[in-house]
Order: structure tokens, then sequence, then C-alpha cells
């Protein structure tokens, strides 16, 4: 390994300078976990590292932005028996700790230890009480403390030095709570009223009892009134009615709850103040722990945090320096000036590194640039079983990209380069030397992301036949939950990390193009990637047999890969005049809309301002008196909230309807113009196999599948997708896919039963719930019923139900209950599905596809419930996944078997849109049909709606 330097990590300070920040280390630790409890954040070996990284995460961001002089991070030790000994039901309603969290706290301890972050913590006292009692020392020595928590109860110590540091919430701003914001927010004279607060009206969270019937208005009330809760106790005859009789049958626990309450501020601990100073991380400790926990991207923030710190202080101390010329102020031992900082991350990232990278490694990469030697290593390529390749081009779009060079490796640290000509037709040359490769079908081609090197080399004329193998989709289905770049893989699985090509290129406005480097340089940088794709093969290969996944990966994600590759080739016109029209139509919407809100809400306003629109709704209509405000100070105006208050008034149907047009208008009618390639005049769309954990493809770049089709104006939209002239758009979608196939894996006899009878399944529920005859469910019943039928689905408990379906929750719950006494097998199917994650730790669709669930048995009760949601949806989804890229392949092939010219375009969800000559139009039609609903033998049968016209809108 390289020697690390010494970077120096050293500053003066003066009194207006000294700045702690004490971190509420559980509270931030919880809070980060939660924030990433629907996409958290899981290593290649399955480790939660949630709660690791939201806290180092946040930790580093306040480095950065706060630039603190001083710091500490403080824990919980055992039990707070100071207050135990008078209540021990303190804090016991506390639910049991998350696995995640309990694993991430060692981490978080290396990690902080490795950044010499001071870590503080008292047996027998709460963090709360160390906190307090460094922040009044700190005072004394004229610190400005900062006290980094979500906690209410800190208020009580705030003064003119000490303040709360309030990190802000999904993304929201933070917010500093000093003397004034605290009086406001109380509604008090003097923060420490906010430990009588808490005494009347008890805390839920900490299990502190308060006074009986006392909720949050009357104890502000009380305060305003009497000041204290012992002056309210001296003068309860001033109450009156039941609750007089409370307050003082209550007395005793609201004294004892004030004691509780009440944070420690002299617990015997010293503040020590050099001890806090912000000191240069240990890198390379700190590099150890992040490779561990794959947190690559985590360590070039830090680095760039106390680069960026210390870049900080050094202006500081220049500006200190001139400002005191007369009076210089000496340098003492702790107040070292300097700087060895690197120049870039990638430098600092090589030195301190873990993995083997190139400069280390026994390899060979040569170049072979010469015809005669290019034919010679053919002959030896075609003489392997298996050999890996790559391609490099001159841009991210395979529509416009040229190749600039290839490489291949059929053995670890060997690997060949081929450099290509600019000239097309010395490069078209080259590659007709290695066409018998391509075009031998016994031989394993490999690649990373071979899809894009599939496109570039059809585009050359060269066909990929025969055994493919991709490196990101074998990860993909081993790990659908992890992350699958290359590089990433290369450090997790082989203990190996690439030259990154920043190191080569450059960045901003001084990089240059991969084709600029020399030929050296190109080999060092392709051969690399050709190696490292087979040495990925050679883990992940072994492992698909082992779990089971050959078939799948075989059989369906590697022919898919193909298929999907010629549809991004073919592309879809997009008749521009229509969308120039539905961009005036909608201008015109939206003028109209916003001449209504005006005239509703008696004045003109920004309706793009959040600000402007807060102050309308809730300052001059008033239609929310508890409005929430952001960290920045205005109102939040989010859809949510704004749904909410639907029923308030008529305004705000105007104003989602106006954010619904306007989204419309700017991320697809004025956007996809942009996107049109100007050679063949398509839109061409890019189809990812690896991004959705399900299974499911997604579209990308312009995302096609996001089209809104549930309003007419989005609708709308579908109409611009054209055929061209003498063809036609044939839209074929499944219908209800996903409650055939619930229906099916369940074996629910009475749901199979409406299907096979061809019955609307919606009104079929509906009958049974409502025990009425099919004829006369009226459209509200069967309105509720589908909203039941995929609600069950995704988990949807009686809350959701009746915000949807506008029933109360008593009704919902009822429906609900209704629901599985009508299907009796689904609701057994959906426990054996839970019960069997909870076995084996993940689920399977019909084609053996795995979604692992490790939260499964998490005694979290919100992290368990969503595993088991998971449980439930993934194998239908997944499953339904499974089918469309069954019938996609089945369809590709009998159009190349039939030698029809009818191409298919896109993928969206259950649906398929293809482009036919108007003479195959019957034909294929009814080719797409059979194909698509025979895809899957199931007990259901599958039921496929077919529709042409000369666009999309007129096909759907």
């Amino acid at each position: 390994m390289l020697p690390v330097k010494n970077i120096i990590f050293a500053f003066m300070t003066t009194d207006n300078d000294k700045r702690l920040f004490l971190i509420d280390a559980y509270a931030m630790i919880f809070r980060g976990y939660y924030a990433l409890i629907r996409s958290p954040r899981i290593t290649s070996t399955g480790i939660d590292t949630s709660a690791i990284f939201g806290f180092t995460n946040s930790l580093i961001e306040l480095i950065r932005r706060e630039k603190p002089t001083h710091l500490a991070v403080v824990f919980d030790v055992g039990q707070a028996s100071v207050r135990t000994v008078d209540f021990a039901e303190y804090k016991a309603n506390r639910s049991e700790t998350p696995e995640a969290i309990k694993l991430a706290i060692p981490y978080i301890h290396r990690i902080l230890k490795a950044m010499h972050v001071p870590i503080l913590g008292l047996e027998g006292f709460e963090a709360d009480d160390v906190i307090g009692t460094i922040a009044c020392k700190a005072e004394k020595e004229n610190y400005t403390v900062f006290m980094v928590t979500p906690d209410k109860d800190f208020a009580q110590l705030v003064t003119d030095k000490i303040k709360i540091y309030k990190p802000g919430l999904k993304g929201a701003e933070f917010e500093i709570l000093g003397v004034e914001e605290v009086k406001a927010k109380y509604e008090i004279e003097d923060p420490k009223q906010v430990i009588d607060f808490l005494a009347m009206m008890g805390d839920a969270v900490d299990n502190i009892p308060g006074l009986e019937g006392v909720g949050e208005k009357t104890a502000k009330k009380f305060l305003k009134e009497y000041g204290s809760i012992e002056n309210l106790l001296a003068n309860t005859a001033d109450l009156k009615g039941k609750i007089k009789e409370k307050v003082e049958n209550s007395a005793e626990r609201g004294i004892l709850s004030k004691k509780l309450a009440t944070i420690i501020c002299d617990a015997p601990i010293e503040f020590h103040q050099e001890q806090y100073d912000l000191d240069e991380p240990d890198f390379e400790q700190v590099k150890e722990v992040f490779d561990e926990i794959e947190f690559r991207r985590l360590y070039e923030n830090l680095y760039r945090a106390f680069n960026q710190n210390q870049v900080a202080r050094t202006e500081n101390q220049d500006n200190s320096t001139k400002k005191n010329t007369d009076n210089p102020q000496p340098t003492t031992d702790n107040q070292t000036i300097q700087l060895d900082l690197f120049a870039d991350f990638e430098e600092l990232d090589q030195a301190t590194t873990t993995k083997s990278t190139v400069s280390d490694s026994d390899h060979l990469y040569q170049y072979i640039d010469s015809p005669k030697a290019q034919k010679v290593l053919v002959q030896n390529l075609l003489q392997q079983k298996a050999v890996s390749f790559d391609t490099q081009i001159t841009s991210l779009d395979e529509m416009e990209a040229d190749l600039i060079g290839m490489s291949f490796s059929y053995k670890k640290g060997l690997a060949y380069y081929i450099p290509f000509s600019e000239k097309r037709e010395e490069a078209l040359e080259t590659l007709g030397i290695f066409r018998p490769f391509f075009e031998k079908k016994e031989i394993v081609k490999i690649a990373h992301h071979l899809k894009a090197d599939y496109k570039i080399l059809k585009q050359y004329g060269i066909e990929v036949e025969g055994a493919i193998f991709d490196t990101m989709i074998a990860h993909y289905l081993l790990n659908p939950d992890g992350r699958h770049a290359m590089e990433y893989l290369s450090e997790m699985y082989l203990g190996y990390k690439p030259v990154a090509i920043e190191t080569l290129i450059g960045k901003g406005k001084n990089q240059i193009s991969f084709k600029e480097l020399s030929v050296e340089e190109q080999t060092k940088f392709a051969a690399e990637d050709a190696d490292v794709s087979w040495r990925l093969y050679e883990v992940f290969e072994p492992q698909l047999k082992i779990e089971n996944l050959e078939d799948l990966y075989y059989k369906v994600e590697m022919p898919l890969m193909k298929v999907l590759a010629k549809m991004e080739l073919e592309g879809i016109s997009l008749d521009e005049k229509w969308l120039e029209q539905e961009s005036k139509d909608l201008e015109n919407d939206l003028r109209n809309l916003e001449k209504t809100i005006f005239e509703l809400s008696g004045e003109e306003f920004n309706m793009n301002s959040p600000k402007q629109l807060g102050e309308v709704l809730f300052e001059k209509m008033q239609l929310d008196p508890k409005a929430k405000k952001t960290k920045s100070g205005q109102y939040a105006t989010s859809e949510d909230i704004l749904q909410k208050l639907s029923s308030k008034h008529e305004i705000i149907k105007h104003i989602l309807e106006y954010r619904t047009y306007q989204k419309l208008k700017s991320t697809y009618v004025d956007a996809l113009p942009l996107q049109i390639d100007k050679d063949d005049h398509r839109v061409h769309t890019n189809f990812s196999q690896t991004t959705a954990a399900t299974g499911r493809l997604a579209s990308v770049n312009p995302n096609l599948q996001n089209i809104p089709i549930r309003t007419l104006r989005g609708q709308q939209i579908r109409g611009a997708f054209v055929a061209n002239p003498g063809n036609k758009l044939i839209a074929a979608d499944y219908s209800q896919i996903e409650l055939r196939l619930i229906a099916a894996l369940s074996e629910e006899e009475n749901m199979i039963k409406a299907f096979q009878d061809g019955e609307d399944i919606h009104a079929s529920t509906a009958s049974k719930l409502f025990n009425i005859p099919l004829e006369e469910v009226t459209k509200t019943q069967r309105s509720q019923a589908k909203t039941v039928n995929f609600g069950i689905l995704y988990g949807q408990g009686a809350f959701a139900l009746a915000e949807q379906t506008g029933l109360s929750r008593k009704e919902a719950k009822e429906m609900i209950e209704s629901y599985y006494e009508t299907y009796p097998k689904l609701k057994k199917y959906m426990a054996n599905q839970v019960i069997k994650a909870q076995e084996m730790g993940y689920v399977e669709t019909i084609l053996n596809r795995k979604r692992h669930l490790k939260d499964i048995n998490s005694a979290n009760f919100v992290v368990k419930a969503h595993a088991e949601r998971n449980a439930v949806n993934a194998p239908i989804q997944g499953s339904a996944a499974d089918v469309i890229k069954l019938a996609m392949i089945k369809i590709d092939e009998k159009f190349t078997e039939k030698n029809l010219k009818t191409k298919m375009l896109l993928q969206v969800h259950d649906e398929l849109v293809f482009e036919a000559p108007e003479e195959e139009v019957d034909l294929v039609s009814e080719l797409i049909k059979t194909e698509m609903e025979s895809a899957y033998k199931t007990t259901v049968p599958l039921l496929v709606e077919v529709g042409v016209g000369n666009n999309w809108l007129e096909a759907h």
C-alpha cells in the first residue's frame, strides 16, 4: 500500500469562533434508520447499513455545512438509574431496538474513533444529562453550544449561548432554536418552563405520566396563567369542573413528572475543551470501515467535507491575521497552521485503499494494432469456451456513438485491447477480422451491461450470436436489491479496485475524451474492464446454479436482453405537431385554471411559489389552522397535504389540476421533442432489466412508462406516438394480470370461477362483498371493490382504504374482513407467503425469481410489516413481470420465424406496443394475442385486449 500523506488539520480559535456541537447519538441514529426504511441500504453480504449510513451522512453534512470548531457524540450507556429509582416505568413503553440499529452501534463507534470524534456517555445517566452538563460547562467557557437533536426536551436548556440544532426531515432544512424560538413555540416566557410544560402534559415517548386530563393546549394555557406546575397546584381552587378534580388527584405524579423531565446539568463529567477539538480523521482507518460496509461515496464526501472545512479555516485565519497585524497572537502547539492536503479525492482514495489495484496485481495487458496480429488473436479466441469483451465508445448514447476500441479476456490478469481507426471504413475492416468470434455460437460471450455492447456492434453490422452472459444481470438476479455497477462489484466480490476513468480523462472543463488518450492509456483502462468482467463471471456463473436461477437467467433474462436491444434501436415515431398543439392547449388550460384559482382566492399570486400559495391558503383563507411549515419558514404545500384539504374548499381541486397539467407540459409535452433522434426522427428509450427488485422493466432517457393514462389529458400525450405511413400501431394489454395470478397461486375457487366465467372481477367481488346480485352492483360499489382487490395485493390496511374510498375507518375494516371471508384461500395464501419468507428469508415468483426479505423477522413492527407486505406483493408483481417477459421472447421468435416486418417497440408494465405494415395487422394481432395469453399456463385464463390505430391513443 502507498504511504498515506500526513494531513494536518489544525486551526486557531477565538472566543467568537468557539462553537461546540453535541450530537444526541441515538436520536440521530434512529432518525437516519427510519428515513431509509422504505429503501434500506443493503450490502452485498446482506447487512442493513441504513442506520450507519443515515447517521454518518448527517455527521459529515454537519461538518461540511457548519464547520464546527469542537464536536462530540453522546450515547446512552446502560440504564438511566437516576430516573428509574424514582419511577420504574420510566421509558418502559419503548419498543425493542431494531436489529439494524443494534448492529450499527459498533460500526458507528469505529467510525467516530477513526474520525477522532469524542464519544461520551455516563453510566446511570442519560445522554440528555451528559449533553446538558457539558453544554452548561462549555457556556461558562464562552462557547456557543449547539445540541444536535430533534428531541423537544432539550428546549429547557436553551440560553443565549446554548441552542438546539434540529435536523430537517425528508430533505428539509435544519432549524436552529434559540431563546425566542423556544418561547414562541411553547408560548412561554422562559425556556426553563419547558420542564413545567412536559410535567403538565406528560411525554408518551419517555412514559412520563404528567397531569391527568392535561394535553398540549391546556398545558400552554396553565403556563400562561400560573407560570409553573407548582404555582398551578397551589391554586387549584381557581379551577372548575372535572379538570380541577383530575389535576388535584394527579398532583403528586405531576411533581414526579417534573423531576423526570428535568435534564441534569451537574452530572459527574468534566469538560476538557482540548478533547473536543475537531481533529483530522485517520483516513486509512475510516477507509477500512467504509470499505467493509461499502460506503465508497460517503468516504469521498467525508474527505471533501474536511478539505472544505480546512480551507474555510485557513481563510478565517488569514482574515484574523490581517485584522491583528498590530497585535499578533501567539501560536501554541495546538494552533499549528498547515495543510498538506491531497490534490483531489482520487489520489487520497488510491493512497488509502485496502483493495488490490492494477499497480500491485499480476497482469498482462497488451494492445494489438496490426491486422496480422489481430487475426492470430481471433484464432486464439475461437479456441476458448468463454471470452469476456468490452467496447469503448465516444458517447454514452449508443445511438450516436462510434467505436474507439475493444478488449478481450479469457483468463484472470490477461487481456488484449484493439484500437479502432476513426475512419468508419477502416473500423469496419478491423471488426470484420473479429466477426468469426462473435458469430461462433459455442463460445460464451461475456460482458458487463452487455446490451450496450450488443447495440453498438449491431449498428456496425456485427451480430453477437449464441451463448451470452451479462455479469450485471447475473448479479441482479442474485441480489436484486443491491448495486450492480462493475466498479462496485469488483471491489465487493474481487477485492480489486479498478482504475477510475477520471484519473485518465480528468473532470469538468479540463476533461478530455477517451479517444484523445494514448493507446497505452486506453489499454490500461479497457483491458482491465474485460479482465474484471471475466473474473466476475467466474464468481457469478456457479452461484446462479447454486441459487437455482439458471433457467430464469439463460431462458428469460438473456434472450430478453436481445429483444430489448432491438426495441431500443427501433425507437418510435413522434408527431411533433401534435405535441406542439397539446402544449398550446395545456397552456390555455393552465391560464384558465389560474384565473379560476385567483377568483376563488380573491387575489393574484405566483402559482409556482409555494411560499405565496401557502400564505393564500393558510393565512388568508385559513383552510387549516394547524398548517405546518417547512424548516425554511414557509407553509408546506405538497400534494399529499393538499389532498387532505380537498373537502375544505373547491380551490384545492383546481390547484391540484393545475399542478398535474403543468407537470404534463414540462415533463412530457415540451420535453419529448428534444429527445427525438436527428437521424431517424424517432425517440429511443432504454429499458433496464436491473432497476426494479420485483423483476419489472424500467424505461429511462426518456421514461415512457410513466406517461399518465388515468386522466384524459394524460392519455392525449399517447396520441403523439404514431405509426409511419403505411403502418399501424398495435397495443396489446394484459387484463388484470396480477389479480388473475394471485387467484391461480392461491387456488381461490370463488375468484377463479369469476375469471373462468368471464365476469367483471370487480363487479363480482362487489356482488359478494355487499351480498347483492351481480346486475345490481352500482358504479360506486364496483369502484370500492376494485380498490379492495388491488389494495389487498399491496397490503393495504383499513386506514388507507378509508382514505381512498371515502368510507369510515370502521366501514373499511369491515369491508376487508368481509373480503377475506369471501376469499378465504386468498387470505391463507397470503399468510403462508409470510411464513415462508420468515423461514427461508425470501419469496419467489412462478419462475423462481427471488426477493430477499432481510427484515421479515424484525422485532420492529413497522419494519416487519413492510417486509410482510413485500412477501405477498413481490411474487405477484414479479410473476406478472415474468409472464410478459416470456411473451416478449416468444413473440420475437415468431416474428423472426415467419419473417414478418412487424416490430416490437415498447413495453409499458402490462402492455406491449408494436408497429406493423397494414398488410400484416390482422395476422400479427392474432399472433400477439395468442402468444401473450399462452405465455404461461395457469388455471386462470390470461386475457389480452388488442387495439389498432394510427397512434398509441387510438390503439390503446
